[in-house]
């Protein structure tokens, strides 16, 4: 009887170290992930606003120049200006220039926020889904460094795609709850 308390203390601590070993090979891969991620976007803070549509979406837009306000928000989820009903986009554009005002480096770097956090809620979500922790993380490496997304990532009036994307994954994760 004493001995099967033992093996079972012994085998609860082993488990307990594996599982320990196992939270910190992930917290260190979505480390990597996110460096990875905004050492490649870095340099994107030092570009402008530019002239094909950032113009319409933010330097130019009233209802972006003057923030987060009721008017606005309540703009922002009737409005169909620029062909798009997209409010979640209009709500991000207000804060980010109350947060920033006109420095397009911080409307850039919110979008290498949003795309980091897709690229972590990738891997993890695949971790979760296949127990392949290094296939997860490959797969999303591929995802942050894909240059489909530089586009998105680096154009501010894309802002829409690192959105979707997020809520895409955020609906994933709920899927697998």
């Amino acid at each position: 009887m004493v001995r099967d308390v033992e093996n079972k203390v012994r085998l609860a601590r082993l488990r307990k170290n594996r599982s320990d070993r196992k939270a910190g090979a992930l917290a260190l891969i979505c480390a990597a992930l996110a460096l990875v991620t905004f050492a490649l976007y870095w340099r994107v803070q030092w570009n402008d606003f530019i002239n094909y549509d950032d113009n319409v979406y933010i330097a130019e837009n009233l209802h972006v120049l003057r923030g987060i306000n009721g008017p606005d928000v309540k703009w922002a989820f009737t409005t169909g200006y620029t062909g798009y009903p997209h409010p979640v986009t209009w709500l991000s554009h207000q804060l980010d220039y109350q947060l920033y005002g006109p420095w397009a480096g911080g409307h850039h770097l919110t979008s290498v926020a949003v795309h980091t956090v897709n690229v972590l809620l990738l891997f993890l979500f695949l971790w979760r889904t296949t127990r392949g922790i290094w296939q997860s993380a490959f797969v999303a490496a591929i995802f942050a460094v894909h240059p489909l997304h530089v586009e998105s990532v680096a154009w501010i009036a894309e802002r829409k795609d690192v959105l979707c994307s997020l809520f895409f994954l955020l609906t994933l994760h709920a899927y697998a709850s």
